[in-house]
């Protein structure tokens, strides 16, 4: 009984990293419908029948609607948002500097460098 239970879990945990890595090969509208569809798995596999019905919605609406245009722009918007909260930061970073506060200056250096990673992050995705 044991072995069955070890046998099914490594099955379903190979399972699930086979799908994840088809869909890090696949881009655009295919990759987006594809992590919908892992999610769907996954909702119905936990019984959450409200995150399924969201998630079904979703994945309609990019089969309806979904382009490899739209996923620029939006891409685009996301970095837009991504820079002016870099922006925000070091402004904040500034403050603080004129302040002379060390441990607001180290804090505000950190948000700084997070909101920079967010953005090179979603620069990258644009590359891809």
């Amino acid at each position: 009984m044991k072995n069955k239970v070890i046998t099914a879990v490594t099955l379903s945990f190979l399972l699930a990293l086979s799908s994840t890595a088809h869909a890090a090969q696949l881009t655009g509208c295919e990759a987006k419908k594809e992590e919908i569809k892992t999610q769907i798995k996954y909702a119905k596999e936990y019984g959450n029948k409200h995150r399924l019905a969201g998630l079904e919605t979703a994945l309609q609406r990019v089969n309806e609607n979904c382009t490899e245009e739209s996923l620029r722009e939006e891409q685009k918007e996301r970095i837009a948002e991504k820079k002016e909260r870099v922006a925000k930061r070091e402004q904040e970073l500034n403050e603080a500097k004129e302040k002379g506060n060390t441990n607001k200056i180290e804090k505000k250096e950190r948000k700084l460098q997070d909101a920079m990673d967010e953005l090179k992050e979603a620069q990258n995705e644009l590359l891809r």
